[in-house]
């Protein structure tokens, strides 16, 4: 991950590199968070899953073609079987610049050293709410000192960067928003408030009912807090603020109040081998059916990478009030 920077080549029909790539290994998750999927799941079969070996070939092509950051996603990444080995891998190939991970926490504690090892730089971990009859009800089945624990773990080991993910909805942890920044704060570490996104029918609130915008998180904070906007970017859709006199970075990712399409840089293979162009639309390429019937044969894999941004579309059109267009759960989509 040392060497010069390869020649961007996937470029789509509106001049936008992609030079990130999203990639979930699993639809299964230790949670059932109640914006990222039902209570009730049914996960693919295994046999529908990509292999670690088809990831990583996927992972070498697309770093091949200019791709700097990859981001492992679920599910949970950390519940699939043999995962720190695939992170090993991805994690030496020679034209990656940054491998990053998104994870729940739960099993942080077990794994951070090894995933530090595996040359895993920075972590993404979900959390949002500091209670923890909130957050056994938020997450159906988590355990919040279990989370507190692994990013506390996560902290000691020494990544580059952590940065705490909170999903904010209204009249269920809306009120934490300035809790949430004080933990941050504390900790010395980052935090993004995320605007939720409408994939998947859940049954658990209503999206509209539910929404709280970036903007009302931004004003409650700016009641206790110094925000400073900075120009900072993680190639994410992050918009960052940094808590005056302190290391502390806010970040929102607001699809709905503040549309970041215009400069987006990255795509997403979901776990079954789906590359999809867009989070907010249908737009996708069979990825695991040109692996399984031109085995091998990575020159192939890469044209298919090239050609499929011709139909990256230009933006998302995501409306809370109407049942979502986008039917996949946000597990299967990849966090």
């Amino acid at each position: 991950m040392r060497h010069p920077k390869q020649a961007k080549q996937l470029v789509d029909r509106f001049g936008r590199s992609v030079d990130y790539v999203r990639i979930s290994i699993t639809d299964r998750c230790d949670f059932r968070c109640v914006y990222c999927m039902s209570e009730e799941m049914t996960f693919l079969p295994r046999e529908q899953i990509l292999s670690l070996e088809e990831i990583y070939n996927l992972a070498m092509c697309f770093s091949e073609l200019g791709v700097t950051k990859i981001r492992i996603t679920g599910g949970e990444p950390l519940i699939r079987r043999n995962v720190l080995d695939l992170m090993q891998k991805i994690g030496n190939l020679p034209l990656l610049e940054e491998l990053v991970m998104t994870t729940n926490g739960s099993n942080l504690a077990e794994y951070a050293e090894q995933l530090k090892q595996a040359q895993v730089s920075r972590l993404n971990i979900s959390l949002d709410t500091l209670d923890a009859v909130k957050f056994k009800e938020l997450t159906r089945s988590g355990d919040l000192d279990t989370v507190l624990k692994g990013i506390r773990t996560a902290i000691a080991t020494g990544f580059k960067r952590i940065k705490i993910n909170a999903v904010i909805l209204k009249n269920r942890n809306h009120d934490e928003v300035i809790d949430l920044v004080q933990f941050a704060l504390d900790s010395g570490i980052d935090i993004s408030f995320i605007e939720e996104m409408p994939l998947g029918v859940i049954s658990s609130h209503n999206r509209a009912e539910a929404y709280y915008s970036s903007d009302q998180i931004r004003e409650e904070l700016a009641t206790r807090f110094t925000l400073e906007k900075i120009a900072e970017t993680t190639a994410g859709p992050s918009d960052y603020y940094q808590i005056q006199g302190t290391t502390t970075k806010v970040g929102f990712i607001s699809p709905h109040s503040h549309n970041f399409c215009s400069t987006c840089n990255r795509v997403r293979l979901t776990a079954e081998g789906r590359l999809l162009l867009c989070l907010g639309n249908e737009h996708s390429i069979d990825l695991k059916a040109e692996l399984r019937s031109h085995p091998g044969d990575t020159e192939h894999i890469k044209q298919v990478l090239i050609d499929a941004m011709d139909i990256k579309p230009e933006k998302h059109e995501f409306n809370l009030d109407e049942q979502p267009i986008i039917m996949r759960h946000m597990n299967s989509t990849g966090g």
